[in-house]
């Protein structure tokens, strides 16, 4: 009788324990699901089968080397004022003696040959478009802004004229690339943006840079305000990245003062650069790519002013 009983407690532990170990496998397995889940990279939507890598963000600490080269500008309270130059980070080897203004256009040339092309960018602030008219006036490339982060409240959202926009240039053989408004605090933040550019693309013939436009708000509080320079620099990183990884040349869109007092240049060097700098000739010392010289540009076709552009890379060719 004694040894019926033992059995039987020694049966009921066994039962327990089996239980137990069920139990702990499926929490195990269950963790591991979730936890899965919530590291995944987002696909896209309209793609099936891609996966979006999350850049991995290295901050490797590099600064200039002390060679005494200095970058000169013009402060209105100190005067003359200096930002020591970034050996590492590749100076423009334009030739601002071969840049020439004609007929309210910029052009570039080599050996007597013009050698750049001219191109605008666009929102849904440009109300209805003419791109014929456009097309007709000498521009060869257009940017069109597929959305927005609201600065306020931090909301993504598509521009009203982006598929109108886009397949309006296409259709009267105007180049097109594409650039987002960026309101981003952080990587992750970044990285929505990124995606929401992605799905909005997809499926059109996208042959300029898909650029990441993040700007400073000057007349307004803004969430940006407070965005530390590396933060700046995870944003850049995480928005080209993204882009990249869906086969698009990722570009970084910035102008002159911002860029060279609160962009992490040593970190964001591999990146093609947009320069807006609004002059008869660019100051900016490091490459670029694209210059933006006029936001008051007047265009057949379009109504009211428009951001003009000088590219001296052939995208696209």
């Amino acid at each position: 009788m004694a040894d019926n009983k033992k059995r039987v407690r020694f049966k009921s532990i066994a039962i327990v324990e089996a239980i137990l170990i069920l139990l702990l496998t499926l929490a195990l397995i269950w963790v591991g699901l979730i936890r899965g889940r919530g590291e995944a990279v987002p696909a896209n939507s309209k793609s099936k089968g891609e996966v979006r890598r999350r850049a991995v963000i290295e901050k490797e600490e590099t600064f200039y080397q002390l060679d005494g080269k200095k970058i000169l500008m013009h402060d209105n309270t100190y005067g003359e004022i200096f930002a020591p130059v970034y050996q590492d980070v590749p100076a423009s080897t334009l030739d601002l003696n071969n840049l020439i203004m004609r007929n309210g256009y910029a052009y570039y040339s080599e050996n007597g040959e013009v050698i750049s092309t001219t191109g605008i960018d666009v929102s849904q602030f440009q109300g209805e478009i003419d791109w014929e008219q456009v097309k007709q006036a000498g521009i060869d490339f257009a940017f069109i802004r597929v959305g927005y982060r609201t600065y306020g409240d931090g909301i993504v959202s598509y521009d009203e004229a982006f598929q109108r926009n886009l397949e309006g240039a296409q259709e009267a053989g105007i180049k097109v690339g594409a650039y987002f408004y960026s309101q981003a605090t952080n990587a992750d933040e970044a990285i929505e943006e990124a995606d929401a550019v992605i799905d909005a693309l997809h499926g059109y013939n996208i042959t300029y840079p898909v650029v990441y436009d993040w700007e400073l708000v000057y007349t307004d509080n803004a969430r940006t305000d407070d965005v530390s320079v590396e933060a700046l620099a995870d944003c850049c990183v995480s928005f080209c990245e993204r882009i990249k990884d869906s086969g698009y040349t990722p570009m970084i869109y910035q102008n002159t003062g911002t860029a060279t007092h609160k962009l992490d240049l040593p970190r964001i060097k591999d990146y093609d650069f947009w320069l807006a700098e609004y002059s008869d000739s660019p100051s900016y010392y490091y490459d670029f790519k694209i210059w933006q010289y006029s936001n008051t540009g007047r265009i057949p076709g379009i109504e009211g002013d428009v951001d003009l552009n000088i590219c001296f890379r052939p995208y696209g060719a």
